[in-house]
């Protein structure tokens, strides 16, 4: 009897613990189920132009300590391209795939869901985004270790801030939701915290600056990049989307770092983290739950529940549908952000 061949694929952006991910996955598929297992390269690209590699014990031997994604990733949206859905669809049964696990964020799991949901194809997902987003799951992995990056810079930028008197301003990720902003400036001491659902008024930002300047000490402000000043929009660089399209963001550090300076005649940098967050060795939390959906997805697929993701609830990993999981993200409660209101200034 032919072993079953599952199918594994990494999309959207790279990620503490996803190799971790893989590697549960293969061993406990290949050990206790005798499944055989095929990674498609470079996230959806993979199944839509059928490039993939065997994955065995061996492919996933070391990889656990690893960043990044062995299989490579991308952010291809193949409800975009010319006849995508029956082209993966195709490509999935000529490699004699009887399931997917996708393990990806909001854009890749959205994908997922319609597959699963639309065209009948044997699907679970693994929440994966740095930015902590994903509905239904209380933690996603690679949060862990951005936020753990993000807070030793603020923790280094205070003795330079210190040392010139200069005011230091740290961008880090978060497009629509604040929450490595809100955890790493809490950690790291920032004086003021600015986070995509709370519109940010400048002028308080500079009165909480000038307020730091009094205590001989020079202020930290750490803003998520999907931030927004109250009377104006978001601030970027430039404009170009990419295939799910969204706006590739970056540019409010330099922008809030240049007002800060012109209203209090203070001196003003920015630091942006950027990829920083996302690459190299997860945390050993991030490990640790990268494994334990890894080990849990590949139960879903013997237990034939698709549709279906893995999601961290307390301490158990259970399973809810992914077009739940996408279906709204989870953000910052105002009630939280009012809570550490307490530090700035």
């Amino acid at each position: 009897m032919r072993a079953r061949k599952i199918g594994v694929l990494t999309g959207g952006g790279d990620c503490p613990g996803l190799n971790a991910v893989i590697r549960a996955i293969v061993r406990k598929g290949v050990q206790e189920y005798g499944y055989e297992f095929v990674g498609f390269r470079d996230g959806w690209r993979g199944p839509l132009e059928n490039d993939s590699v065997r994955l065995d014990i061996p492919a996933v031997r070391g990889i656990l300590p690893r960043g990044g994604t062995i299989l490579g990733s991308s952010r291809t949206n193949p409800l975009q391209v010319e006849n995508g859905i029956r082209r993966v669809k195709e490509n999935l049964a000529d490699e004699e795939v009887e399931a997917l696990i996708v393990i990806g964020g909001e854009d890749t799991l959205g994908v997922a869901a319609r597959l699963a949901d639309d065209y009948g194809i044997n699907v679970v997902g693994v929440p994966k985004t740095i930015d902590n987003d994903l509905s239904a799951t209380d933690y996603t992995f690679g949060f862990n270790t951005a936020v753990g990056i993000a807070t030793e810079a603020i923790d280094r930028l205070h003795t330079t801030a210190e040392s010139h008197m200069r005011v230091l301003v740290v961008e880090v990720m978060g497009r629509h939701a604040g929450w490595i902003a809100l955890h790493s400036g809490l950690a790291g001491g920032a004086n003021v915290i600015l986070i995509p659902e709370q519109r940010f008024d400048i002028e308080q930002v500079c009165a909480w600056v000038t307020s730091r300047f009094t205590s001989s000490y020079a202020p930290i402000v750490v803003v998520a990049e999907g931030a927004m000043p109250r009377d104006g929009d978001l601030v970027l660089k430039d404009e170009s989307l990419d295939s799910f399209g969204h706006v590739r963001l970056s540019g409010v550090g330099e922008w809030l770092a240049k007002q800060i300076e012109k209203r209090t005649g203070k001196e003003a940098r920015t630091t942006v983290l950027g990829h920083v967050q996302r690459g190299g060795t997860p945390s050993a939390f991030d490990r640790w739950l990268a494994t334990r959906f890894g080990l849990h997805a590949i139960e879903a697929v013997r237990d034939g529940d698709f549709g279906k993701m893995v999601a961290l609830q307390g301490t158990d990993i259970v399973r809810v549908p992914i077009a739940d999981a996408t279906a709204r993200l989870k953000t910052v409660d105002p009630a939280l952000y009012e809570e550490v209101g307490v530090f700035f200034g």
